[in-house]
């Protein structure tokens, strides 16, 4: 997964200890008269010029945490707060906060100029202003050369450029975005994900993104939040998330795991090496791990398919392996994956980089493969 380049003090932001919270949610939840909370008591701080992701399947919650946010919900408990200020009471349109919708809501009958100025209109800003500010927007998203066209003479990346014009032509301080990538498609979506980052550091706005679709959130965002029945699992950079997952939903959910579930047998304090005994392998797998576990502690191995490699043999005794066949093919141009059936009878999911070119694969169905993997290529979840 590619990652946009990022000024470093952006990045380094919330490990500051002086770095005082841009935006904070105290406790937040949200309970619906029938009883379900889609919040339930998430507190998450997040800092001046972040590219924050609130991700998560549909119904998590992301999306009611959002309009809390932008003050189109009530909080049935807890507090927000923003650039040291507590809006939790305070009306959405009195809010230092913008709202970019999936649909983009842009005017029909008005043109891109006109959609750009439309909330400067509305809060009487002298004529001089509204047309330097309308200017520089349509500079921000290079779309100079359309201000008289209507939103149907635009194409879904162009009408997704002046939505995104038009929210920041108040300069919020808080830009919030609500899927603002699922109309577009999928390569319109990717050079559009830079496209929107590049924005955001120019302007420098806190924004907060809302999205189901891991790639998106890994691609743009400098921490993201994984989000699940209202509550948050996981907060973290993309690396992080990815390479750490901290439960076994977030393992599966960001990307693909292999999780092998067993036992703890031993640890090696000198190595930081944790023994477990598992019925995926035919011996015991031995995995880094630098917090010591009692023996017979039950646990899963999450396992990405890119860390595995096909072996021609072990290279030794003590390496993590597998023998399987293979079953399923997945060509996809720069990476093959592979369904290969263990010995053991589980199947393990292997992702090969097709480096050179050729018209077939290394492999094919029915070959017999060893699979193995290095001591820190997985990571040990407590069951």
């Amino acid at each position: 997964m590619a990652q946009t380049k990022r000024d470093p003090a952006l990045i380094d932001a919330w490990q500051d200890p002086t770095a005082r919270p841009f935006l904070q949610i105290q406790q937040v939840s949200k309970v619906f008269e029938s009883g379900h909370y889609a919040v339930d008591e998430v507190s998450l701080e997040i800092f001046r010029g972040e590219f924050f992701s609130l991700l998560g399947a549909s119904g998590c919650g992301k999306s009611t945490l959002l309009r809390i946010l932008a003050g189109l919900e009530r909080p049935t408990q807890g507090r927000v707060w923003i650039d040291g200020e507590d809006v939790t009471d305070t009306p959405p349109y009195e809010r230092p906060v913008n709202m970019m919708f999936q649909s983009y809501a842009l005017f029909p009958h008005m043109s891109v100029a006109q959609n750009i100025a439309f909330g400067l209109r509305q809060e009487r800003l002298p004529k001089a202003q509204i047309k330097a500010r309308v200017a520089e927007m349509l500079e921000l998203v290079h779309m100079q050369d359309f201000a008289r066209r209507k939103p149907d003479q635009l194409s879904g990346g162009q009408r997704q450029r002046v939505a995104l014009a038009r929210s920041l032509a108040k300069h919020p301080k808080l830009l919030l975005l609500d899927e603002p990538l699922g109309a577009l498609d999928r390569k319109l979506r990717e050079r559009t994900q830079f496209e929107l980052v590049n924005i955001q550091e120019r302007v420098g706005t806190t924004f907060i993104m809302v999205t189901h679709d891991q790639e998106e959130a890994m691609t743009m965002s400098t921490r993201l939040a994984v989000m699940e029945a209202g509550r948050i699992l996981q907060i973290g950079t993309p690396s992080e998330v990815y390479e750490y997952p901290a439960s076994r939903f977030v393992a599966e959910f960001i990307g693909a795991a292999n999780l092998f579930e067993g036992r703890v047998e031993g640890y090696d304090e000198a190595a930081e090496l944790l023994t477990i005994h598992t019925e995926a392998a035919a011996q015991h797998i031995t995995l880094y791990h630098p917090t010591p576990l009692a023996v017979g502690t039950p646990v899963a191995v999450a396992l990405r398919p890119e860390k595995i490699h096909v072996a021609a043999q072990i290279p030794n005794p003590d390496t993590n392996w597998v023998r399987g066949t293979v079953k399923e093919i997945g060509y996809l141009g720069d990476v093959s994956i592979y369904h290969v059936r263990t010995e053991q009878g589980s199947t393990v999911q292997v992702q090969v980089t097709n480096l050179a070119r050729r018209t077939a694969g290394p492999l094919t169905w029915d070959d017999e493969v060893l699979l193995a993997w290095d001591e820190d290529a997985g990571v040990v979840l407590t069951l």
